[in-house]
Formats: C-alpha cells, sequence, structure tokens
C-alpha cells in the first residue's frame, strides 16, 4: 500500500530541509511518515599492489590492517546514521508527527528506495547528496537515476524550507500532464495554493483548449488558478514566469512527449533542474 512519505537523508546540508518538506507533506496528506539513510558499504579503500618484493607475511599484516580500517569506517558510518535519523525524528515530532519511522539500510540508495516502493506515496529528497560536489553544476548521480528507476512521485528540495503557497505547472498537454493537473486539483497538498498552468510552444487554439481544461478544472476544485501560453525555450520561459509570479514550487511530468522530458530524462542533466533553487514535484 502506497501510504507513506518517505524521506531520504545523509550529511549533506539539505537534510534539515527534506526533513522540514516531508513534514509539511506527511501533515498535508495525512500519511504516516519514514525517514530512510543507507549504508554504501563497497570498499572505498583500494586495496595496494603488494606484489613487489615483500614478504608474505608482510603483504596478509596490511591486508589485515586494511580490513581493520574499513571495519572502523563501516562502524562510525552506522553510528553518524542513527545520529541523523535520531535528529531528524527529535526535529519531526517537535513539528507535530507523532511517530516517524526511522530505516537504515545497507545498500546503495536506489536499490533501497526500489525496495520501499510499494509503501511510498511521496519521496522527498535534496537536490544533492553529502557524496556530490557542492559547487558542481550537475545534480547529484543519485537523483537522476531515483527519477529513472521510481514509479513514485519526487519532491526535490532546496537547502531552505517555504511553504508553498504559488505552485506551477509546466504543461505541455501528454497523458502524464494532464494526470498531474488532475493531482494539483485534489490533492490536500496544495489545498489553499494558487495553481498556475504555463504552456510553452505556439498561441494555438490546441494549446488554448489544454490550457482552458486545465484551469478549469483547478477552479472546479476551489482554486485559485491562472495560466499563460509563451513561446521560447522551455527553461528560460519557465524560469521568467517563475520570477515575475512568486513561484515556490515547480510541478512537472517525468515522461511528457514534449521538449518539458528532456528537463528530466534527456543525456544531459539542464539549466532548469541545476539552478533551481526552489522545490520541484516530479510526476510519473
Amino acid at each position: 500500500m502506497s501510504d507513506r512519505v518517505f524521506a531520504a537523508i545523509d550529511g549533506s546540508q539539505y537534510s534539515e530541509s527534506i526533513c522540514d518538506y516531508a513534514v509539511w507533506a506527511a501533515q498535508a496528506l495525512d500519511a504516516p511518515l519514514s525517514f530512510i539513510h543507507t549504508l554504501d558499504n563497497h570498499s572505498q579503500v583500494a586495496e595496494p599492489d603488494l606484489t613487489g618484493n615483500l614478504g608474505l607475511g608482510t603483504r596478509e599484516h596490511l591486508l589485515e590492517k586494511l580490513s581493520d580500517i574499513e571495519e572502523q569506517r563501516a562502524k562510525v558510518a552506522r553510528e553518524q546514521g542513527g545520529y541523523m535519523l535520531d535528529a531528524a525524528k527529535a526535529r519531526a515530532m517537535a513539528a507535530g508527527i507523532a511517530d516517524p519511522l526511522c530505516l537504515q539500510r545497507n545498500g546503495t540508495l536506489v536499490e533501497t528506495l526500489v525496495e520501499n516502493e510499494k509503501e511510498m506515496r511521496l519521496l522527498v529528497l535534496g537536490k544533492r547528496g553529502e557524496t556530490a560536489h557542492q559547487a558542481s553544476g550537475h545534480l547529484g548521480s543519485n537523483l537522476e537515476r531515483v527519477v529513472r528507476e521510481l514509479h513514485r512521485p519526487l519532491l526535490m528540495v532546496p537547502k531552505q524550507f517555504t511553504q508553498p503557497k504559488n505552485v506551477m505547472m509546466a504543461f505541455d498537454g501528454s497523458k502524464t500532464a494532464r494526470k498531474g493537473i488532475e493531482m494539483l486539483a485534489k490533492s490536500p497538498l496544495f489545498e489553499g495554493a494558487a495553481c498556475h498552468v504555463v504552456i510553452v510552444g505556439a498561441e494555438t487554439a490546441e494549446n488554448r483548449s489544454q490550457l482552458e481544461w486545465a484551469i478549469d478544472l483547478l477552479e472546479s476544485a476551489g482554486h485559485h488558478a491562472a495560466g499563460a501560453i509563451r513561446a521560447g525555450e522551455v527553461e528560460e520561459t519557465l524560469r521568467a514566469y517563475k520570477q515575475e509570479h512568486g513561484i515556490d514550487l515547480l510541478v512537472m511530468g517525468a515522461y511528457g512527449h514534449s521538449r518539458i522530458r528532456h528537463l528530466l530524462v534527456g543525456s544531459t542533466t539542464t539549466t532548469m533542474l541545476r539552478n533551481a533553487h526552489l522545490p520541484v514535484l516530479i510526476l510519473r
């Protein structure tokens, strides 16, 4: 049963924000909350080349030392993960979550999330994890793999929490995007938020019809709704609209049929997501 909000935390600068967005989502959805921390146990110390004139005893001694180092590192990593989970649980309980679940698992993040996918209603994840280069313009590779592998909504969050009040849906008329509008209309997550629908393309009768359908559906659900059709490059156009209207959450479908699809599943992560300073909800 996919009913839980999962929050993937690590030692990155995003962990507090992940916790806060997960609490907000769990409370809005009236859903239980789970924090998850993974321990990737692949060896981080390469075995040195000991094939020179060293004696066998010396080689075995060094290998034993390396094994001891790995064991100590794994122990420290487990303890650090436990402290992170405890801190996240305390933060969530202070915000009103009754009994968040804490999970620590061995393996890669993607494998662990896929294993828990059946229980997942929403996954909250930071833009970069602790192993990603902070100065890099690229998203963490974990996020790209999670988008490809999981079939649940994913909320990618920035470093600071802001409760969303103005939500923008990048709309292309695709099946996924129409489902996204339907989700916006009925989801408790967006109760009280203004919903904006933006089509990047030409002012055609088809696009106008799609936009009117989306706005009518949102308004019939009680939302204040607005929208626009704008020509131009997808990233630049959406960014400009975001700045003009104070958008604080972007909603996108991961597998639309238009250029928007390539923001998420193209061969190179694009400027829109790399430079995002607001949360992005990716629908599947």
